[in-house]
Protein backbone atom coordinates (compact mmCIF):
# COMPACT_ATOMS: atom_id res chain seq x y z
CA UNK A 1 0.00 0.00 0.00
CA UNK A 2 1.48 3.28 -0.88
CA UNK A 3 1.79 6.05 1.51
CA UNK A 4 -1.59 7.84 -0.57
CA UNK A 5 -3.43 5.01 -0.61
CA UNK A 6 -3.24 4.65 2.76
CA UNK A 7 -4.05 8.66 3.72
CA UNK A 8 -7.06 7.88 2.09
CA UNK A 9 -7.67 4.60 3.98
CA UNK A 10 -7.18 6.84 7.12
CA UNK A 11 -9.42 9.47 6.37
CA UNK A 12 -12.14 7.45 5.76
CA UNK A 13 -11.73 5.41 8.50
CA UNK A 14 -14.75 4.87 11.08
CA UNK A 15 -11.92 5.00 14.00
CA UNK A 16 -10.57 8.58 12.78
CA UNK A 17 -11.61 10.71 15.60
CA UNK A 18 -13.79 13.55 15.12
CA UNK A 19 -14.38 17.40 16.77
CA UNK A 20 -16.89 18.26 19.14
CA UNK A 21 -19.84 20.31 17.65
CA UNK A 22 -18.43 23.32 19.22
CA UNK A 23 -14.86 23.01 17.94
CA UNK A 24 -16.19 22.32 14.53
CA UNK A 25 -18.30 25.07 14.44
CA UNK A 26 -15.76 27.44 15.53
CA UNK A 27 -13.28 26.60 12.80
CA UNK A 28 -15.67 27.00 10.56
CA UNK A 29 -16.75 30.33 11.46
CA UNK A 30 -13.34 32.09 12.68
CA UNK A 31 -12.14 32.60 9.22
CA UNK A 32 -15.46 34.52 8.56
CA UNK A 33 -14.94 38.01 8.02
CA UNK A 34 -18.05 38.90 9.20
CA UNK A 35 -17.64 36.98 12.55
CA UNK A 36 -18.08 38.95 15.50
CA UNK A 37 -16.18 37.86 19.01
CA UNK A 38 -20.09 37.97 20.00
CA UNK A 39 -20.88 35.14 17.62
CA UNK A 40 -17.45 33.54 18.91
CA UNK A 41 -19.00 33.78 22.64
CA UNK A 42 -22.63 32.94 21.54
CA UNK A 43 -21.23 29.54 20.40
CA UNK A 44 -19.21 28.73 23.14
CA UNK A 45 -21.43 29.24 25.79
CA UNK A 46 -23.85 27.18 24.48
CA UNK A 47 -21.50 24.05 26.00
CA UNK A 48 -21.68 24.75 29.51
CA UNK A 49 -19.21 22.70 30.55
CA UNK A 50 -16.42 23.74 27.68
CA UNK A 51 -17.18 27.02 29.09
CA UNK A 52 -16.51 26.63 32.56
CA UNK A 53 -13.26 24.77 31.74
CA UNK A 54 -12.61 28.14 29.56
CA UNK A 55 -12.92 30.46 32.15
CA UNK A 56 -10.76 28.18 34.87
CA UNK A 57 -7.78 28.29 32.52
CA UNK A 58 -8.41 32.04 31.94
CA UNK A 59 -8.66 33.15 35.88
CA UNK A 60 -5.50 30.43 36.41
CA UNK A 61 -1.71 31.43 36.43
CA UNK A 62 -1.75 30.15 32.69
CA UNK A 63 -2.70 33.79 31.76
CA UNK A 64 -2.11 35.96 34.90
CA UNK A 65 -4.30 38.85 34.31
CA UNK A 66 -5.06 41.32 37.32
CA UNK A 67 -8.74 40.91 37.45
CA UNK A 68 -11.09 37.92 37.55
CA UNK A 69 -12.28 37.29 33.99
CA UNK A 70 -16.47 36.45 34.94
CA UNK A 71 -17.72 35.58 31.72
CA UNK A 72 -17.02 34.01 28.50
CA UNK A 73 -18.40 37.35 26.28
CA UNK A 74 -15.42 38.71 28.76
CA UNK A 75 -12.90 35.90 28.37
CA UNK A 76 -13.44 36.60 24.41
CA UNK A 77 -12.87 39.99 24.50
CA UNK A 78 -9.54 40.08 26.43
CA UNK A 79 -7.65 36.84 25.18
CA UNK A 80 -9.32 37.37 21.06
CA UNK A 81 -10.13 34.60 18.68
CA UNK A 82 -7.06 32.80 18.79
CA UNK A 83 -6.43 32.26 21.97
CA UNK A 84 -10.07 31.14 22.66
CA UNK A 85 -9.90 28.74 19.82
CA UNK A 86 -6.69 27.05 20.61
CA UNK A 87 -8.51 26.90 24.49
CA UNK A 88 -11.33 25.06 22.55
CA UNK A 89 -9.27 22.86 20.78
CA UNK A 90 -7.12 21.87 23.82
CA UNK A 91 -10.00 20.88 25.69
CA UNK A 92 -11.73 18.94 22.47
CA UNK A 93 -8.74 16.98 21.65
CA UNK A 94 -8.32 15.79 25.82
CA UNK A 95 -11.76 14.39 25.28
CA UNK A 96 -10.84 12.10 22.20
CA UNK A 97 -10.33 8.86 24.18
CA UNK A 98 -9.97 5.27 23.41
CA UNK A 99 -13.82 3.73 22.09
CA UNK A 100 -12.42 -0.37 22.47
CA UNK A 101 -11.26 -1.67 26.00
CA UNK A 102 -8.83 -3.81 23.50
CA UNK A 103 -7.34 -0.76 22.69
CA UNK A 104 -3.51 -0.78 23.59
CA UNK A 105 -2.85 2.41 22.97
CA UNK A 106 -2.51 4.67 25.98
CA UNK A 107 -4.13 8.15 25.69
CA UNK A 108 -3.49 8.86 29.11
CA UNK A 109 0.82 8.71 28.50
CA UNK A 110 -0.09 10.09 25.14
CA UNK A 111 -2.05 13.53 26.44
CA UNK A 112 0.41 13.80 29.30
CA UNK A 113 3.56 13.98 27.29
CA UNK A 114 1.16 16.07 24.63
CA UNK A 115 0.63 18.87 27.35
CA UNK A 116 4.35 18.55 28.48
CA UNK A 117 5.58 19.72 24.74
CA UNK A 118 2.44 22.53 24.96
CA UNK A 119 3.77 23.99 27.83
CA UNK A 120 7.43 23.84 26.82
CA UNK A 121 6.42 25.55 23.28
CA UNK A 122 4.96 28.44 25.24
CA UNK A 123 7.99 28.77 27.08
CA UNK A 124 10.08 28.63 24.79
CA UNK A 125 8.32 31.30 22.55
CA UNK A 126 8.12 33.39 25.90
CA UNK A 127 11.55 33.72 26.29
CA UNK A 128 11.56 34.92 22.51
CA UNK A 129 8.63 36.73 22.17
CA UNK A 130 6.39 37.76 25.17
CA UNK A 131 3.64 38.58 22.93
CA UNK A 132 4.06 35.24 21.16
CA UNK A 133 1.06 33.77 18.90
CA UNK A 134 -1.83 31.91 20.96
CA UNK A 135 -1.60 28.64 18.64
CA UNK A 136 1.97 28.25 19.75
CA UNK A 137 0.67 26.01 22.69
CA UNK A 138 -1.90 24.07 21.15
CA UNK A 139 1.00 23.35 18.38
CA UNK A 140 2.91 21.91 20.57
CA UNK A 141 -0.03 19.43 21.91
CA UNK A 142 -1.00 18.28 18.55
CA UNK A 143 2.46 17.89 17.39
CA UNK A 144 2.51 14.25 17.57
CA UNK A 145 -1.29 13.89 16.96
CA UNK A 146 -0.37 11.48 13.81
CA UNK A 147 0.68 8.83 16.06
CA UNK A 148 -3.06 9.03 18.37
CA UNK A 149 -4.73 9.09 14.66
CA UNK A 150 -2.49 5.81 12.84
CA UNK A 151 -3.21 4.23 15.87
CA UNK A 152 -7.08 4.35 15.86
CA UNK A 153 -7.78 4.19 12.02
CA UNK A 154 -4.93 1.13 11.46
CA UNK A 155 -4.72 -0.11 15.06
CA UNK A 156 -2.93 -3.93 13.78
CA UNK A 157 -0.36 -2.11 11.37
CA UNK A 158 0.62 0.83 13.53
CA UNK A 159 1.08 -1.66 16.73
CA UNK A 160 3.46 -3.32 14.72
CA UNK A 161 5.45 -0.45 13.96
CA UNK A 162 5.53 0.45 17.36
CA UNK A 163 6.76 -2.68 18.49
CA UNK A 164 9.47 -2.38 16.16
CA UNK A 165 10.11 0.89 17.27
CA UNK A 166 10.91 -0.42 21.22
CA UNK A 167 10.51 2.61 22.66
CA UNK A 168 12.65 4.58 20.34
CA UNK A 169 11.24 7.66 19.53
CA UNK A 170 13.83 7.99 16.33
CA UNK A 171 13.33 4.19 15.32
CA UNK A 172 9.96 5.13 14.91
CA UNK A 173 10.50 7.26 12.62
CA UNK A 174 12.64 5.16 10.17
CA UNK A 175 10.07 2.77 10.60
CA UNK A 176 7.56 4.56 9.88
CA UNK A 177 8.80 5.76 6.90
CA UNK A 178 10.14 2.60 5.85
CA UNK A 179 6.29 1.05 6.27
CA UNK A 180 3.71 3.39 6.26
CA UNK A 181 5.90 5.80 3.49
CA UNK A 182 5.84 8.79 5.31
CA UNK A 183 5.87 9.73 9.02
CA UNK A 184 3.15 10.39 11.77
CA UNK A 185 3.47 13.85 10.96
CA UNK A 186 2.53 13.74 7.17
CA UNK A 187 -0.49 11.89 8.56
CA UNK A 188 -1.64 13.92 11.82
CA UNK A 189 -1.06 17.54 9.39
CA UNK A 190 -2.87 15.81 6.37
CA UNK A 191 -6.38 15.30 9.06
CA UNK A 192 -5.88 18.56 11.20
CA UNK A 193 -5.71 20.21 7.57
CA UNK A 194 -8.82 18.26 7.07
CA UNK A 195 -10.45 19.16 10.10
CA UNK A 196 -9.84 23.08 8.64
CA UNK A 197 -7.62 24.20 11.41
CA UNK A 198 -5.18 27.18 10.23
CA UNK A 199 -1.58 26.68 8.70
CA UNK A 200 -0.18 28.27 11.83
CA UNK A 201 -1.27 24.37 13.50
CA UNK A 202 -0.58 22.40 10.34
CA UNK A 203 2.88 23.45 9.05
CA UNK A 204 4.45 22.81 12.86
CA UNK A 205 3.00 19.31 13.14
CA UNK A 206 3.61 18.58 9.55
CA UNK A 207 7.85 19.87 9.80
CA UNK A 208 8.36 19.26 14.06
CA UNK A 209 11.23 16.61 13.53
CA UNK A 210 13.02 18.50 10.80
CA UNK A 211 11.81 22.15 10.89
CA UNK A 212 14.75 23.46 8.70
CA UNK A 213 12.62 21.42 5.35
CA UNK A 214 9.50 24.03 5.67
CA UNK A 215 9.76 24.78 2.43
CA UNK A 216 7.79 27.97 2.70
CA UNK A 217 9.03 31.77 3.37
CA UNK A 218 6.45 32.81 6.16
CA UNK A 219 9.00 33.87 9.32
CA UNK A 220 6.42 33.35 11.73
CA UNK A 221 5.27 29.45 10.37
CA UNK A 222 9.35 28.71 10.64
CA UNK A 223 9.56 30.07 13.95
CA UNK A 224 6.54 28.51 15.42
CA UNK A 225 7.57 25.48 13.49
CA UNK A 226 11.35 25.35 15.03
CA UNK A 227 9.46 26.43 18.63
CA UNK A 228 7.58 23.11 18.32
CA UNK A 229 10.49 20.79 17.24
CA UNK A 230 12.58 22.05 20.16
CA UNK A 231 9.63 21.49 22.29
CA UNK A 232 9.46 17.93 21.51
CA UNK A 233 12.92 17.56 22.50
CA UNK A 234 12.69 19.31 25.91
CA UNK A 235 9.15 17.47 26.61
CA UNK A 236 11.24 13.89 25.90
CA UNK A 237 13.57 14.76 28.22
CA UNK A 238 10.89 13.87 31.38
CA UNK A 239 10.25 10.16 29.60
CA UNK A 240 13.13 9.34 28.05
CA UNK A 241 15.83 6.24 29.48
CA UNK A 242 18.74 8.58 28.59
CA UNK A 243 17.92 12.71 29.22
CA UNK A 244 21.20 13.49 28.94
CA UNK A 245 21.80 12.86 25.13
CA UNK A 246 18.51 14.55 24.31
CA UNK A 247 19.51 17.24 26.49
CA UNK A 248 22.70 17.95 24.78
CA UNK A 249 20.53 17.67 21.54
CA UNK A 250 18.06 19.93 22.73
CA UNK A 251 20.71 22.74 23.70
CA UNK A 252 22.92 22.95 20.67
CA UNK A 253 19.89 22.86 18.27
CA UNK A 254 18.18 25.90 20.42
CA UNK A 255 21.71 27.67 20.11
CA UNK A 256 21.37 26.92 16.22
CA UNK A 257 18.03 27.42 15.43
CA UNK A 258 17.17 29.89 17.80
CA UNK A 259 19.87 31.69 18.63
CA UNK A 260 19.49 31.16 22.50
CA UNK A 261 21.59 31.79 25.16
CA UNK A 262 22.94 29.42 27.85
CA UNK A 263 21.20 31.51 30.19
CA UNK A 264 17.86 31.59 28.47
CA UNK A 265 18.19 27.74 28.37
CA UNK A 266 19.04 27.41 31.79
CA UNK A 267 16.15 29.14 32.80
CA UNK A 268 13.90 26.97 30.61
CA UNK A 269 15.36 23.98 32.19
CA UNK A 270 14.34 25.37 35.40
CA UNK A 271 10.57 26.48 34.94
CA UNK A 272 9.26 23.80 32.70
CA UNK A 273 8.86 20.91 35.57
CA UNK A 274 6.57 23.29 37.40
CA UNK A 275 4.76 25.11 35.06
CA UNK A 276 3.84 21.44 33.39
CA UNK A 277 2.46 20.69 36.99
CA UNK A 278 0.42 23.99 37.11
CA UNK A 279 -0.73 23.61 33.72
CA UNK A 280 -2.12 20.42 34.55
CA UNK A 281 -4.43 21.00 36.93
CA UNK A 282 -6.13 23.77 34.91
CA UNK A 283 -6.94 21.05 32.25
CA UNK A 284 -7.28 18.28 34.82
CA UNK A 285 -5.22 16.02 33.56
CA UNK A 286 -4.01 14.09 36.76
CA UNK A 287 -0.14 14.64 35.31
CA UNK A 288 2.64 15.18 38.17
CA UNK A 289 6.18 15.38 37.16
CA UNK A 290 8.04 13.75 39.96
CA UNK A 291 11.59 14.95 38.82
CA UNK A 292 13.11 18.30 37.62
CA UNK A 293 15.58 18.44 34.63
CA UNK A 294 18.19 18.58 37.32
CA UNK A 295 17.38 15.38 38.71
CA UNK A 296 16.84 13.34 35.66
CA UNK A 297 20.44 14.27 34.54
CA UNK A 298 21.91 13.58 37.77
CA UNK A 299 19.85 10.18 38.07
CA UNK A 300 21.27 8.94 34.50
CA UNK A 301 24.53 10.38 35.37
CA UNK A 302 24.06 7.72 37.97
CA UNK A 303 22.94 4.95 36.15
CA UNK A 304 25.93 5.39 34.04
CA UNK A 305 27.89 5.06 36.84
CA UNK A 306 26.56 2.38 38.43
CA UNK A 307 27.30 -0.09 35.49
CA UNK A 308 30.80 0.25 36.53
CA UNK A 309 30.36 -0.55 40.39
CA UNK A 310 30.05 -3.82 42.62
CA UNK A 311 26.90 -3.58 44.28
CA UNK A 312 28.42 -2.56 48.09
CA UNK A 313 30.17 0.56 45.77
CA UNK A 314 27.13 0.98 44.67
CA UNK A 315 24.88 1.67 47.58
CA UNK A 316 28.11 3.48 49.44
CA UNK A 317 28.82 6.21 46.39
CA UNK A 318 24.87 6.61 46.06
CA UNK A 319 24.26 7.93 49.73
CA UNK A 320 27.40 9.83 49.49
CA UNK A 321 26.23 11.85 45.91
CA UNK A 322 22.74 12.02 47.96
CA UNK A 323 24.55 14.13 50.87
CA UNK A 324 26.61 15.96 48.55
CA UNK A 325 23.49 16.74 46.52
CA UNK A 326 21.35 17.57 48.99
CA UNK A 327 24.07 20.23 50.41
CA UNK A 328 24.22 21.55 47.06
CA UNK A 329 21.01 22.00 46.61
CA UNK A 330 21.20 24.33 49.80
CA UNK A 331 24.42 26.29 49.20
CA UNK A 332 23.15 26.96 45.56
CA UNK A 333 19.77 28.61 46.73
CA UNK A 334 21.87 30.25 49.30
CA UNK A 335 23.93 31.73 46.57
CA UNK A 336 20.62 32.33 44.28
CA UNK A 337 19.27 34.52 47.06
CA UNK A 338 22.18 36.48 47.33
CA UNK A 339 23.05 36.82 43.48
CA UNK A 340 19.55 37.64 43.54
CA UNK A 341 19.86 40.76 46.05
CA UNK A 342 22.99 41.79 44.17
CA UNK A 343 21.50 42.44 41.30
CA UNK A 344 18.82 44.30 42.51
CA UNK A 345 20.17 46.68 44.88
CA UNK A 346 22.74 49.44 45.15
CA UNK A 347 26.14 47.93 46.41
CA UNK A 348 26.25 51.42 48.14
CA UNK A 349 23.25 52.64 49.72
CA UNK A 350 22.03 49.08 49.70
CA UNK A 351 18.49 50.42 48.44
CA UNK A 352 17.13 49.15 45.22
CA UNK A 353 18.74 49.97 42.14
CA UNK A 354 18.26 51.87 38.62
CA UNK A 355 17.22 48.48 37.18
CA UNK A 356 14.77 47.15 39.76
CA UNK A 357 13.36 50.63 40.00
CA UNK A 358 12.27 50.67 36.10
CA UNK A 359 10.82 46.96 36.36
CA UNK A 360 8.92 47.51 39.05
CA UNK A 361 7.85 51.19 38.22
CA UNK A 362 6.34 49.79 35.04
CA UNK A 363 4.86 46.28 36.51
CA UNK A 364 3.34 48.55 38.88
CA UNK A 365 1.77 50.75 35.89
CA UNK A 366 0.38 47.92 34.16
CA UNK A 367 -1.19 47.21 37.46
CA UNK A 368 -2.60 50.87 38.31
CA UNK A 369 -4.09 51.29 34.61
CA UNK A 370 -5.71 47.61 34.51
CA UNK A 371 -6.99 48.22 37.73
CA UNK A 372 -8.01 51.82 37.46
CA UNK A 373 -5.80 52.62 40.62
CA UNK A 374 -3.81 55.75 41.36
CA UNK A 375 0.19 55.64 41.64
CA UNK A 376 2.75 58.76 42.51
CA UNK A 377 6.26 58.89 42.08
CA UNK A 378 8.22 60.71 44.02
CA UNK A 379 12.07 61.99 42.49
CA UNK A 380 14.51 63.38 45.54
CA UNK A 381 17.72 64.97 45.24
CA UNK A 382 20.35 65.70 48.31
CA UNK A 383 20.54 69.23 48.09
CA UNK A 384 24.42 71.11 47.54
CA UNK A 385 25.72 67.51 47.46
CA UNK A 386 28.50 68.44 45.33
CA UNK A 387 29.44 71.02 47.81
CA UNK A 388 29.36 68.96 50.37
CA UNK A 389 31.54 66.26 48.69
CA UNK A 390 34.31 68.88 47.91
CA UNK A 391 34.30 70.35 51.72
CA UNK A 392 34.15 66.87 53.22
CA UNK A 393 35.69 64.25 50.82
CA UNK A 394 34.28 61.86 48.30
CA UNK A 395 34.05 58.64 51.39
CA UNK A 396 31.66 61.08 54.06
CA UNK A 397 29.77 61.52 51.05
CA UNK A 398 29.29 58.06 50.78
CA UNK A 399 28.20 57.74 54.15
CA UNK A 400 26.18 60.90 53.94
CA UNK A 401 23.92 58.91 51.11
CA UNK A 402 23.93 55.70 52.95
CA UNK A 403 23.06 57.07 56.03
CA UNK A 404 20.19 59.39 54.27
CA UNK A 405 18.95 55.88 52.52
CA UNK A 406 18.68 54.24 55.87
CA UNK A 407 16.12 57.45 57.15
CA UNK A 408 14.46 57.91 53.88
CA UNK A 409 13.55 53.54 53.91
CA UNK A 410 12.11 53.93 57.75
CA UNK A 411 9.94 56.65 57.05
CA UNK A 412 8.25 54.76 54.10
CA UNK A 413 5.39 52.33 53.98
CA UNK A 414 6.00 48.60 53.55
CA UNK A 415 4.73 49.18 49.97
CA UNK A 416 6.66 51.58 48.62
CA UNK A 417 9.97 51.21 47.14
CA UNK A 418 12.69 53.40 47.38
CA UNK A 419 15.67 53.48 44.73
CA UNK A 420 19.18 54.38 43.91
CA UNK A 421 18.16 56.76 40.72
CA UNK A 422 21.78 58.31 40.11
CA UNK A 423 24.48 60.14 42.21
CA UNK A 424 22.88 62.03 44.61
CA UNK A 425 19.37 61.45 43.37
CA UNK A 426 16.50 58.71 44.61
CA UNK A 427 13.02 57.77 43.37
CA UNK A 428 10.38 56.12 45.31
CA UNK A 429 7.34 54.76 43.73
CA UNK A 430 3.82 54.90 45.68
CA UNK A 431 1.57 52.12 44.63
CA UNK A 432 -2.39 52.85 44.53
CA UNK A 433 -1.21 56.02 46.50
CA UNK A 434 -3.60 59.24 45.69
CA UNK A 435 -2.45 62.52 45.47
CA UNK A 436 -3.45 63.72 49.09
CA UNK A 437 -1.70 60.52 50.94
CA UNK A 438 1.45 61.32 48.46
CA UNK A 439 1.97 64.63 49.46
CA UNK A 440 2.45 63.75 53.26
CA UNK A 441 4.24 60.81 52.79
CA UNK A 442 6.80 63.01 50.78
CA UNK A 443 6.62 65.52 53.24
CA UNK A 444 7.28 63.30 55.32
CA UNK A 445 10.34 61.64 54.10
CA UNK A 446 11.53 65.31 53.10
CA UNK A 447 11.15 66.00 57.17
CA UNK A 448 12.69 63.03 58.50
CA UNK A 449 16.14 64.04 56.20
CA UNK A 450 16.06 67.39 57.61
CA UNK A 451 16.30 66.46 61.20
CA UNK A 452 18.24 64.01 61.14
CA UNK A 453 21.77 64.30 62.62
CA UNK A 454 24.36 61.78 60.65
CA UNK A 455 27.39 61.31 63.31
CA UNK A 456 30.82 59.94 61.79
CA UNK A 457 32.73 59.02 64.55
CA UNK A 458 33.18 62.95 66.72
CA UNK A 459 31.75 64.55 63.41
CA UNK A 460 28.03 65.03 63.14
CA UNK A 461 26.75 66.66 59.37
CA UNK A 462 23.40 67.93 58.69
CA UNK A 463 21.72 67.51 55.06
CA UNK A 464 18.52 68.24 53.63
CA UNK A 465 16.64 67.05 50.01
CA UNK A 466 14.55 68.49 47.57
CA UNK A 467 11.63 66.40 46.46
CA UNK A 468 9.28 66.40 43.13
CA UNK A 469 6.06 64.67 43.37
CA UNK A 470 4.27 63.54 39.91
CA UNK A 471 0.33 61.68 40.60
CA UNK A 472 -1.46 59.59 38.11
CA UNK A 473 -5.47 59.71 39.20
CA UNK A 474 -8.35 57.23 38.04
CA UNK A 475 -10.30 58.95 35.14
CA UNK A 476 -7.43 61.28 34.58
CA UNK A 477 -4.38 61.58 31.67
CA UNK A 478 -3.46 57.91 31.61
CA UNK A 479 0.62 58.77 31.72
CA UNK A 480 3.31 56.62 30.54
CA UNK A 481 6.05 55.41 32.92
CA UNK A 482 8.56 57.72 31.88
CA UNK A 483 6.29 60.56 31.57
CA UNK A 484 5.37 60.28 35.44
CA UNK A 485 8.94 60.56 35.73
CA UNK A 486 9.47 63.32 33.74
CA UNK A 487 6.60 65.53 35.37
CA UNK A 488 8.10 64.43 39.05
CA UNK A 489 11.58 65.73 37.54
CA UNK A 490 10.16 68.74 36.81
CA UNK A 491 8.82 69.19 40.02
CA UNK A 492 12.13 68.86 41.33
CA UNK A 493 13.35 71.35 39.54
CA UNK A 494 10.63 73.82 40.87
CA UNK A 495 11.89 72.45 44.69
CA UNK A 496 15.13 73.22 43.47
CA UNK A 497 14.15 76.66 42.60
CA UNK A 498 12.18 78.07 45.01
CA UNK A 499 14.66 77.45 47.76
CA UNK A 500 15.48 73.73 48.25
CA UNK A 501 14.71 71.37 51.02
CA UNK A 502 10.96 71.45 50.17
CA UNK A 503 8.39 69.67 48.65
CA UNK A 504 6.65 70.76 45.33
CA UNK A 505 3.95 68.57 42.86
CA UNK A 506 3.68 68.66 39.30
CA UNK A 507 1.67 71.55 37.82
CA UNK A 508 1.30 72.00 33.89
CA UNK A 509 1.00 75.87 34.38
CA UNK A 510 4.91 75.76 35.58
CA UNK A 511 7.23 77.37 34.19
CA UNK A 512 10.61 75.09 33.40
CA UNK A 513 14.19 75.87 33.49
CA UNK A 514 17.48 74.43 33.31
CA UNK A 515 18.76 74.10 37.01
CA UNK A 516 22.44 73.77 38.21
CA UNK A 517 22.96 71.90 41.35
Amino acid sequence: MTRDELLQEVLKSDGLPTLPAVAAKLLAIASKEETTMSDIANLVSMDVALSAKILKVVNSTFYSFPSRIGSIHQAVSVLGTNAVRSLVLSFSLLNIKTRDRDDPFDYKEFWNRSLTAGVSAKLIMSKIKPADPEEIFIAGMMHNIGEMILARTCPELYRQVHRQAEGDDDRLLEIEQKTLGASHAFFGAKVIQRWGLPESLVVPVAYHHDPEKYPGKKKELALSTRVVYLSSLLSRMFYAERPDLLRKTFRSRAVKLLNLGERTLDTIEEEIHSQVNETAKFFDLNLVLTQTIEELLQEANQKLAQLNMSYEQMNRELLQAKMELFKLNRELKEKNARLEGLVNVDALTEVYNHRYFQSFLREEHRRSVAGEKPMALILADVDNFKKFNDAHGHQVGDFILKEACRVASSSLREADVFARYGGEEFVCVLPETGQGEAEELAEKLRSAIATSTFEQGPERYGVTMSLGLAVMQPGGEVLSPDQLIGQADQALLTAKKNGKNRMEVYSPKAKWFSFKN
